[in-house]
Order: C-alpha cells, then sequence, then structure tokens
C-alpha cells in the first residue's frame, strides 16, 4: 500500500444537533508524533472513535496507507495496523498484566502462541511492565494500568498508535516516566497521534500539534507556534490545561 500513514479527508460527524466533526481533514507523516488539543467537548476522543472504527462519520473519508477504512469494522482497521487506547483503562482485571498484552497479541496481531508470547515480552520490556508480568492487572497503580494500556495497544502490532489522554492524572515525575515510553515508541518508527490536557508532557515531545474546537481545526504547525496562537488562548480560556506558560 501506499500514501501517508494516515489520512482524513473532509470527515464530518454529528450526534443530533451537536456538531462535534466539521468537514476534518488532516494528514500524518510516517513516524510522526502529532498532538492533539483542545478544550472538553472540542471532538478529540470521537476523532479517534472514528479513525478506530468506533463511531462511523457522516461524510468524509478516512485512509490508512492509501488505502479507505471508512467502512471497516474496529477489528478489521485493528489488523490492518490501527492500534488505541482509552482515556479509562479498563484491562482484563483477573488476568495478569502478561496475559493481558498476550491477549492482545493473539487476538489483534493474529500471532502463533510462541510469536505472541515473544512479542508480549517484547511489549512488557518496552513500557518498563516485565515486573508486573505476573501480577492481576486490577492490583496495578494508576501509572502502571496507564502503561498497560499502551502496551495492550502495541501488542496488537499497529503502525498507527492512538493514545488517548494517557498522562491524565499523573505526577509530574510519572509523566516523566511515560515520556520516556513515548520516546522508545518514536525510535521503533510508530507513527502516534496524541490527544492530551497535559500540554507540557506535548511541548517536550512532539512534532506536531493541531488544536480542535468545536469539531473545527484551528491551528496545525509548530507545538510553540500552536500554543502562541491568539485563537488557541482564547479557546483555551478557562480550560484545564497543564505547564502553559500565560
Amino acid at each position: 500500500m501506499t500514501g501517508a500513514p494516515l489520512a482524513l479527508d473532509g470527515v464530518g460527524k454529528r450526534f443530533g444537533q451537536v456538531l462535534v466533526a466539521d468537514h476534518l481533514s488532516l494528514t500524518v507523516g510516517a513516524g510522526e508524533l502529532l498532538g492533539i488539543v483542545g478544550p472538553n467537548g472540542a471532538g478529540k476522543t470521537t476523532l479517534f472513535a472514528m479513525i478506530s472504527g468506533d463511531v462511523r462519520p457522516d461524510a468524509g473519508e478516512i485512509t490508512l496507507a492509501g488505502r479507505p477504512i471508512t467502512a471497516l469494522a474496529p477489528a478489521a482497521r485493528t489488523r490492518l495496523g490501527i492500534g488505541r487506547t482509552y482515556q479509562i483503562p479498563r484491562p482484563f482485571e483477573h488476568m495478569t498484566v502478561f496475559e493481558n498484552v498476550l491477549t492482545g497479541a493473539v487476538h489483534g496481531a493474529r500471532l502463533g502462541h510462541a510469536q505472541a508470547r515473544e512479542s508480549a515480552l517484547r511489549v512488557l520490556a518496552l513500557t518498563g511492565l516485565l515486573g508486573f508480568a505476573n501480577q492481576p492487572a486490577g492490583r496495578l497503580n494508576l501509572l502502571a494500568r496507564k502503561r498497560l494500556e499502551v502496551a495492550r495497544a502495541l501488542a496488537t502490532g499497529p503502525s498507527v498508535l492512538l493514545l488517548d489522554e494517557v498522562a491524565g492524572g499523573l505526577t509530574d515525575p510519572e509523566v516523566d516516566e511515560l515520556l520516556e515510553i513515548v520516546g522508545a515508541l518514536r525510535a521503533e518508527g510508530l507513527t502516534v497521534l496524541w490527544i492530551e490536557h497535559v500540554v507540557h508532557a506535548l511541548l517536550r515531545s512532539v512534532d506536531r500539534l493541531v488544536c480542535l474546537a468545536a469539531g473545527a481545526l484551528i491551528a496545525d504547525g509548530a507545538p510553540a507556534a500552536v500554543m502562541a496562537d491568539r485563537t488557541v488562548r482564547e479557546v483555551y480560556l478557562g480550560a484545564n490545561v497543564r505547564g502553559v506558560p500565560t
């Protein structure tokens, strides 16, 4: 397949009278780390839901490496290379950390047993979870749950990874640990889209930043330039944005 790893062309979505995606067009390059910011209700998570297949857009087209995926089910998109985390981690709590990740490797990446074990162990090492491998997921603290959420997505073998507020609720030292994992993902060559309200984490890591408001793309460019944009600052006025100088 050819083309950009991920592209949206004129994507639109309404829930009743609420417009959550207003003819969005966006292209993400190979190996790019793209940050996404915007106030609550801007349409950020709905954007991820449309990319992953959890929500069907009303208009427009989404392509993965040049292949239209707009009509595909979530499982088919996973097999083609889209991995996603969720704001609230929901692991299989009575399974071990290793078993959670192994499940993604078997059912997402469709690896055989031996390959799936090898892949799961590699992902656990990448996300700093090897020491928790035999621990039930339900006993993990928030940071470890966030790591496991990333690990479960990685186990499916994505080429495009969607991170949805994985730094939310973490302390600054914990955010630093998370950024080490994000750096490792960059070294793996993954294309990453990252929604985050902990903006200083994005400013320290992403190549490019976009801002959504009321379902529309209002800024796109270098992270510092986007955060200095007057319209972006007006949109954020009164919002909970950590780590942005005024």
